[in-house]
């Protein structure tokens, strides 16, 4: 018989065994060598390494889709140095100074007149701060623009809420340029195009609005509120700085929750025609301290904070669907932690540790915009201890 198998090309092993992992019979066929194969390496494991492989393995890969973005946070400062530190201008007032001894006080002179103010934002669906922002601001600017678009940064279609509640801002309407722009809605666009578009058609509703050389005009966000004796002091004063960044108290939900003091994206320039482009990022070394109140996802209503979070550049942090839940965003607020579930966004282990957690609860509203004081009542979801929303 044996004779037999090898003229026919077959392959004969006389030895019995249960060894798989045996080379003797290594004509077998590649799939029941591959299957062999697999069933002896299984073999040559112990029950730990089956643990690690089918268990730990697993949770690891799991926990890190899970907690990947917290990590990254929490390793910036090994891949990323914090920026250059501004040039912190002192800021000097007490309403029963003159403001010839203020510009003094800052190391600028007292012009004749005061220079001519242009407050431009772009508005997403903002009612109640807008509102807080212009009142505030109201005695010392010349013009208010405002420019909305049908779309979000993201490219979502969304109505156009400050004209369906022009009624609302009736005493700014002798002074108000208002302006729409239609949104390109180009799906898988980086948020920061659209936004970046919208700021270029802003340029231009500043010069309808009939913006000169050497006028100031505010560069922020609706939510990032410049004090009105800010804005008064540098109208007035000369020789400020031609951009000039805004550090503003920083706030999350209401006044309840102060962050710190490290908002800085505000700017106020001397407009420069040809030169000055809006824009919300840094352009100067100079900001000047304590200049007002930056009061981020201020909403009334639990519908905003969802909409913000869909229609914002930064809609990537989104990222499970559960962040949207109306119950989960009411027990954010009230404990004063993250919509997002970050950490905090630092350039040093010790502030990022120091900073984990819920936001410490403050029980102050003092130096707080006077509009809102005066119409406590109407504005309470912004004052300490109501963290309660409408849906």
């Amino acid at each position: 018989m044996w004779w037999m198998m090898n003229e026919t090309g077959g392959n004969y092993c006389s030895k019995k065994s249960d060894d798989l992992c045996s080379n003797v019979c290594d004509q077998e066929s590649s799939q029941v060598l591959g299957m062999s194969r697999i069933r002896c390496i299984l073999r040559g494991l112990d029950v730990k390494t089956y643990i690690f492989m089918f268990a730990v393995i697993p949770m690891c890969v799991f926990g890190f889709y899970i907690h990947g973005q917290k990590i990254s946070y929490f390793l910036r400062p090994l891949w990323e140095k914090a920026p250059k530190p501004f040039n912190v201008i002192p800021h000097y007032y007490n309403e029963n100074i003159t403001m010839e001894n203020l510009c003094r006080l800052h190391g600028w002179g007292v012009r004749e007149y005061p220079r001519r103010v242009y407050d431009a934002v772009l508005f997403s669906n903002e009612l109640e701060i807008l509102t807080l922002r212009w009142r505030e601001l109201y005695p010392y600017i010349t013009e208010f623009v405002v420019l909305e678009s049908n779309s979000t940064f993201t490219g979502l279609p969304k109505p156009l809420v400050f004209n369906s509640n022009r009624e609302k801002f009736k005493f700014v309407e002798p002074r108000l340029t208002y302006g729409t722009i239609g949104g390109r809605f180009k799906k898988g666009e980086n948020p920061f195009v659209e936004e970046a578009y919208q700021r270029v058609a802003l340029d231009h509703l500043l010069k309808i609005a009939g913006i000169t050389d050497d006028d100031l005009l505010i560069m922020s966000d609706v939510d990032e509120i410049p004090s009105a004796h800010t804005i008064n002091l540098l109208r007035w004063c000369d020789e400020v700085p031609s951009i000039l960044h805004l550090q503003l108290k920083n706030y999350l939900y209401s006044f309840e929750f102060r962050v710190d003091d490290k908002s800085w994206r505000a700017s106020i320039h001397r407009y420069q025609t040809g030169k000055t482009r809006y824009a919300h990022y840094r352009q100067s070394d100079d900001i000047l301290a304590d200049a007002g109140w930056h009061c981020s996802f201020c909403f009334r209503r639990i519908s905003d904070f969802i909409f913000k979070m869909k229609a914002y550049s930064h809609y990537d942090r989104v990222r499970f669907s559960h962040y949207l839940n109306p119950e989960r965003i009411q027990k954010v607020i009230c404990k004063g932690t993250d919509l997002f579930d970050m950490l905090p966004e630092e350039y040093t282990f010790r502030d990022i540790i120091g900073k984990m957690g819920s936001i410490p609860h403050s029980y102050s509203a003092v130096h707080l915009p006077a509009f809102l004081l005066e119409n406590s009542e109407k504005y309470k979801f912004l004052l300490p201890g109501n963290c309660k929303r409408e849906r």
